[in-house]
């Protein structure tokens, strides 16, 4: 680990892979940082994107697809379905697929160090100059032009810089999953239960991996949460009722932001890409397109910065200008809208 880089990115889920990756193809030194001893887990995702999407940064690679999905079913609170055919989903085995963009990275030049923490910002003023890093009980302090905060729905890295990211309890979904194995289901098609007993506030899915297999999640308004109420209670009644005799191989428990995003995502030294930046869909929950997209986006305007040796807030804020205006940007703020006439 050097002293200094261009470009420090916090965090190796898709954002962060991507950022890394795009900034290293353009020359730039990059550093990425990921607190955990290994990539891509605990997994906690539904692991589902548009094929479409996945197309858009990386080939399809079997390797990493776990199911290929034709359709979605809607089930309401009384058991009627709708069923839905809005083009093919992959559900890809995070573990594998997050390695793989963190390898794509590295290929392109990025320096990667896991079980590697950054515990503070490096401040010159109100402008982030780099990051405190702490790996095997050792401290450096790495300097950068730009850090890209892509740390997820914690997203300390911003907070400890001054940005506020607080999400208010109504803009956060509890969420519990488990891989059920063993199981019959129909393998090209996912299931969505919209009901108040099963999910109040939010909903519940299944998510084919596979012969037998399925991730089986829930995700609650965390004003909905309480004692034997959790997102796990529900989920629990829920796989006890309908596959008693599935077996639990993985469990997995989290948080996803489907609040409103970032008043700015951009700030001196700073850009806040994908979850971190509350770019989660706010009615499915969805995010690892929002995640790679922004990701790429914040280190393309990371490099013109650089370039242009200047990294303030007023020429980064083109970054942000730019998701919001985009095709993503605008089905978030319509997304946005949705979350609320159904509140």
């Amino acid at each position: 680990m050097k002293d200094s880089y261009d470009i420090l990115v916090v965090g190796g889920g898709p954002a962060g892979a991507v950022a890394a990756r795009t900034a290293a193809e353009a020359g730039l030194s990059v550093l990425l940082v990921e607190k955990r001893s290994a990539v891509g887990v605990p997994v906690r995702s539904g692991e589902s994107i548009g094929k479409d999407e996945l197309l858009e940064f990386i080939e399809a690679e079997q390797r990493f697809i776990k199911a290929e999905i034709d359709s979605s079913v809607l089930i309401g609170p009384d058991s009627s379905k709708k069923t839905i055919h809005d083009g093919e989903t992959i559900i890809l085995d995070r573990k594998i697929f997050d390695r793989e963009l963190i390898w794509r990275a590295a290929e392109a030049g990025a320096e990667i160090q896991v079980h590697a923490r950054a515990s503070a910002p490096i401040m010159e003023g109100e402008k982030v100059c780099g990051a405190v890093i702490e790996q095997h009980g050792k401290r450096y302090e790495v300097r950068a032009k730009i850090v890209i905060a892509a740390d997820g729905i914690e997203s300390k890295f911003a907070k400890w810089a001054g940005i506020d990211t607080t999400i208010p309890l109504d803009g956060i979904k509890s969420c519990a999953q488990y891989l059920v194995n063993d199981i019959d289901i129909d393998e090209k098609e996912m299931q969505f239960y919209i009901s108040p007993e099963d999910a109040p506030g939010g909903h519940l899915w299944i998510f084919p991996k596979g012969k037998r297999s399925a991730n089986i999640g829930v995700g609650i308004l965390g004003t909905e949460s309480a004692d034997g109420k959790r997102a796990c209670d529900y989920l629990n009644h829920f796989v006890e009722k309908n596959y008693p005799n599935g077996k639990i191989t993985e469990r997995s428990v989290g948080g996803v932001p489907v609040c409103k995003p970032l008043k700015e995502t951009a700030a001196d030294g700073i850009l806040i890409v994908g979850d971190a930046a509350r770019l989660s869909n706010p009615v499915t929950g969805h995010g690892i397109y929002n995640a790679m997209f922004t990701g790429r986006l914040a280190a393309e305007a990371a490099v013109s910065a650089v370039k242009n040796g200047n990294t303030s807030k007023e020429f980064l804020m083109a970054y942000d200008r730019a998701w919001r205006e985009s095709d993503m940007g605008k089905e978030h703020e319509r997304n946005c809208l949705v979350k609320e006439n159904m509140a």
